[in-house]
């Protein structure tokens, strides 16, 4: 059900931003802000009963005026990386923001839907973001009209739903960055969190972390989480991927993928009992070990510190603007943007 309803602050130009309280019977609680879409809290019991606030985040709303790390933050029109910062459609060139060496990373740094305030409405189990994109707004064509719609239910899914409609064909590729820890946010690293992903390919990167346009295979290199593994056995391996991103900061391709919801990840904490199952019904996710985030002042005094928390971001994969070898990105008139992300936990 929606509880409360409850003022955080307000944007440097005076608009008034609110947090939107989640609950279900079973003690899971999930605060959501009309800022960015931006996911603040989610408070999961542990195998004790003890509910801890299991997502990174920041106490004021002041904080997420810069949150480069864009936790909780909803990443729009495009997640991930664009190469050259721009791309071609029915032969014009849209020129995006450099923001990420020679490229465009998450659309844009102050532009980009985790930093805009988005209308509200709210049903008995869900909270609805609706936000309005003009033509042209970050580089991007189309006039847009953007749901994120957040539902927590009485079987500890938080679903996550996006629709987007536009009025030009168009790139769109929104994701969820948020950090999850499942020991609590603040409570050490995320290295002995255990993961398994249905996925026998991954998408190498070059430099910059954008795609070479190929798939490969997992097997026999620290990639390969179709068996359970800790995220730390092989994050320092000698492998030439992860040296190119500090760690794992790579998309994996599901196995089978159809279009339909599938399991894609799965992760277990064991001091907390914590699991949490990711379904998406896009073709891949982003597994971010966290590796970039640096003496962040969090939630409740805790500073966070690399590898404090960890992102499985689902979406088409990187760069998927520019290489044809992918599955489409492209949506317009004829074909609306519609997904769901599911994180369940147990």
């Amino acid at each position: 059900m929606v509880g409360e309803k409850q003022l955080f602050g307000t944007t440097k130009d005076g608009k008034e931003v609110y947090l939107y309280t989640l609950e279900n019977k079973n003690g899971m609680k999930a605060v959501v802000m009309n800022y960015g879409a931006i996911l603040v809290r989610l408070f999961v019991p542990d195998q004790n009963g003890k509910s801890e606030d299991v997502v990174l985040g920041y106490d004021k709303l002041e904080q997420y005026f810069g949150n480069g790390c864009f936790f909780g933050a909803t990443i729009g029109p495009n997640g991930n990386r664009i190469s050259n910062a721009a791309f071609e459609l029915d032969g014009v060139t849209y020129k995006l923001a450099v923001n990420d060496g020679p490229n465009n990373l998450h659309s844009h740094d102050e532009l980009g839907y985790h930093k805009q305030v988005w209308n509200v409405e709210t049903t008995d189990d869900s909270v609805i973001f609706l936000l309005d994109v003009k033509d042209g707004v970050m580089g991007f064509p189309g006039n847009k009209k953007n749901t994120v719609t957040y539902t927590l239910t009485e079987d500890n899914e938080l679903k996550i739903h996006y629709t987007i409609t536009s009025d030009k064909k168009t790139i769109l590729n929104p994701t969820n960055h948020t950090y999850f820890n499942l020991r609590g946010e603040g409570n050490g690293d995320i290295l002995n969190h255990k993961l398994q992903f249905t996925a026998q390919k991954y998408v190498p990167v070059v430099a910059g972390a954008i795609p070479t346009g190929e798939l490969a295979d997992v097997e026999g290199t620290p990639m390969d989480f179709r068996t359970v593994k800790k995220v730390g056995k092989e994050i320092e391996a000698d492998f030439e991927q992860l040296a190119l991103t500090n760690g794992y900061d790579h998309n994996w391709v599901i196995d089978n993928w159809n279009g339909s919801q599938q399991l894609c990840a799965t992760v277990e904490e064991e001091e907390s009992g914590r699991k949490m199952y990711v379904y998406t019904d896009l073709p891949g996710f982003q597994f971010y070990a966290g590796n970039g985030i640096g003496d962040e002042q969090g939630k409740n005094g805790h500073v966070y510190t690399k590898r404090s928390g960890l992102c499985l971001e689902t979406q088409f994969f990187p760069n998927s603007a520019n290489e044809p070898s992918f599955p489409s990105a492209v949506f317009g008139p004829e074909k609306p943007y519609e997904s769901t992300t599911i994180y369940r936990f147990e």
